[in-house]
């Protein structure tokens, strides 16, 4: 199993995610706002301001202080 570091020493699996996207726009801001809702967001920012946001194949949203283009690269190796 391949883990990636989200930021901050948290560590996702790259077989669970689906999307890692900027959270700039209204459909994913509304998918962050549903996620919190219903108690499956996990908030790995440590403090500091949301840059991406995972989606993961359980329909979890990851939101990470990183930038998706950072993610995308440490996801390559």
């Amino acid at each position: 199993m391949k883990l990636i570091n989200v930021g901050y020493g948290n560590m996702v699996s790259a077989a669970k995610i689906v999307a890692v996207v900027s959270p700039d726009s209204a459909p994913v801001k509304r998918i962050v706002q549903e996620a919190k809702a219903k108690g499956i967001a996990v908030d790995a920012t440590c403090g500091r301001k949301c840059k991406a946001v995972i989606v993961c194949d359980s329909d979890h949203v990851v939101l990470s202080a990183l930038s998706p283009e950072a993610i995308g690269n440490r996801s390559e190796d």
